[in-house]
């Protein structure tokens, strides 16, 4: 295999109790030719299809099996492997992994590890056809797919149990190829991605500041899915607590005039410009030096001024890069939305209803995004998901853009 998509991408294998699980040997040599590095994460009913030893020769990683391990969980290993991983593949998926990934379990490595993970999750099915066809892992396999799991197969044909039907895995070589689409690292590949989040503080005094609910998840996360596309991501954060996503440069600012500096330092050297932040729209005429004190004062007056308008600027540059707006709208999102999309001259807005159980501090989302010639509806996910979703989109028209 020549495709150089997953070179350099951290994969943890899972393998789980099928007859398919010889194929993983196979499965684990081909992802390694393809520039991957691999961490096998075993399921104690796969050991009794193909031994550790085999995979950890394979692999050239140790293997692990044991969730309570004392050498590895002296350190949280399924937490390091959780947050080591750019994808999770399970081959073989059984029946029985399919249904405790839907239930959230934790009583083995392999769920716990895959509960613990922000990592995409890619799943190829491996059992008897009339286990396949059984409603319930269909309904099982739709919840998966709707959290954001991708399914590989399975292949329809000859069984172990002398049966013919859909269920069998499919070929390694056919897992790398399916993998290699879902990755697509190489699509921003070289490319600076500048991204904003979170939201911004203005001082009233030295205590005080006007600011909004933003939480910085979906800016943290679009991060995320830029820098697994390949990217190479810059996120200019206000002043939220959220764990920088791996390989992403950080900056840290408080006002909207830091964050404007800041995107500015950033943008001739930027392919593409999200604007994610919650940028405040106005902020106090002047700061106070010392605290306000509430004695003999019924009301306090403040005289707000306009805050920068970092989006109109970026757009407003000669050589400006492609710019994707947010508009978090508590009524009328999607006229508020268009408007901004033309009037601000964006490439892409993405749009979302907020209020104060809505959108702010959710770890779920929906977005619609609008362009100049149309429109998509993001339905309803985990923000992590949600964002690769929008990733893939972007990516989508601004290739078609820079193809012209």
């Amino acid at each position: 295999m020549t495709d150089k998509t997953l070179d350099g991408k951290k994969i943890v294998l899972g393998v789980t109790g099928s007859i398919a699980a010889y194929k993983s040997a196979d499965l684990v040599r081909r992802l390694r030719e393809v520039g991957a590095q691999v961490n096998v994460v075993m399921t104690k009913s796969a050991c009794e299809f193909i031994t550790p030893l085999t995979l950890q020769t394979l692999s050239g990683k140790p293997v692990a099996i044991e969730l309570l391990d004392a050498d590895q969980e002296s350190a949280m290993g399924h937490i390091k492997l959780a947050r080591w991983a750019d994808w999770i593949l399970i081959a073989p998926a059984s029946a029985d992994i399919i249904a405790r990934l839907v239930q959230g379990r934790t009583d083995d490595l392999l769920s716990a590890l895959c509960l613990a993970s922000e990592s995409p999750l890619a799943i190829a099915p491996a059992m008897n056809n009339k286990m396949w066809s059984n409603q319930a892992t269909q309904d099982n396999l739709k919840i998966l797919k709707a959290r954001g799991a991708q399914i590989i197969g399975p292949a329809s044909g000859d069984q172990a149990c002398g049966e013919q039907g859909e269920g069998r895995l499919l070929e390694p070589v056919e897992i790398v190829v399916e993998l290699s689409r879902l990755a697509v690292p190489t699509k921003l590949q070289d490319k600076h991605v500048v991204i904003t989040a979170g939201p911004t503080y203005e001082a009233i005094d030295p205590v005080r500041f006007i600011g909004n609910r933003s939480s910085g998840k979906m800016g943290f996360s679009v991060a995320k899915a830029a820098a697994e596309a390949g990217a190479k991501v810059t996120i200019i954060a206000g002043p939220v607590q959220i764990d920088t996503p791996t390989g992403v440069q950080r900056i840290d600012v408080e006002t909207a005039q830091q964050m404007h500096d800041a995107v500015m330092n950033e943008i001739k050297s930027c392919d593409i410009f999200i604007a994610c932040a919650a940028v405040s729209d106005y902020k106090p005429e002047r700061a106070e030096n010392n605290k306000i004190k509430k004695a003999g004062h019924d009301r306090l007056q403040l005289n707000l001024v306009a805050t920068v308008d970092i989006v109109s600027t970026v757009a407003s540059q000669k050589d400006k890069p492609f710019i994707v707006g947010f508009a978090a709208e508590t009524e009328q999102v999607v006229t508020y939305a268009k408007d901004k999309l033309q009037q601000k001259k964006l490439d892409m807005i993405a749009a979302n209803q907020v209020g104060e159980k809505l959108g702010f501090a959710t770890e779920d989302n929906e977005l619609q995004v609008f362009w100049p010639q149309g429109s998509q509806t993001l339905p309803l996910a985990p923000k992590v998901q949600l964002a690769r979703d929008l990733m893939t989109l972007i990516i989508e028209h601004y290739n078609a853009k820079n193809s012209t």
